[in-house]
């Protein structure tokens, strides 16, 4: 299970506390490199990408959020990505063996790549988001009021 790996983060009240303020803070910052000082002085910038990825990740922790980094190559066992994808184990099978999300096994056990199941959760995020536009649009023409 993805919460229960030693790489994840359930921040605290203080840190979420901490999060929020430095959160804030990065984002009134002016563009240009983030600069890092380490205890002996020495100052370092930080490379845009990584720098973005702290962003998002002090904003997910001011939420309280638990985080976990996964590397995109990262290979999840079939509860991990269920766990990812908020759905039952049962389901997940189901979305594997229809072949909506690929995976492939080692032995008999099933593993995904992170990299799929991000592809799957971004396609079927993309047709909510069309279906919800659709359901707006058609309460327009329908002049409901909302």
């Amino acid at each position: 299970m993805l919460l229960d790996r030693d790489d994840t983060i359930i921040p605290d009240e203080a840190e979420t506390e901490l999060a929020v303020e430095l959160s804030r803070a990065l984002s009134l910052r002016k563009n240009g490199p983030l600069r890092v000082r380490l205890d002996d002085g020495t100052e370092l910038a930080l490379p845009r990408s990584a720098s973005r990825l702290l962003e998002h990740l002090l904003a997910e922790m001011s939420r309280g959020n638990a985080v976990t980094l996964i590397p995109v190559h990262a290979e999840l066992t079939t509860q991990e990505a269920a766990d990812f994808l908020n759905v039952s184990r049962p389901y997940l099978i189901k979305l594997l063996e229809s072949g909506d999300v690929p995976y492939h096994k080692i032995g008999t056990h099933r593993r995904v790549r992170f990299a799929d199941l991000e592809a799957y959760r971004r396609q079927i995020e993309s047709r909510r988001n069309r279906a919800m536009d659709d359901l707006a649009d058609q309460a327009q023409d329908l002049e409901l009021g909302y």
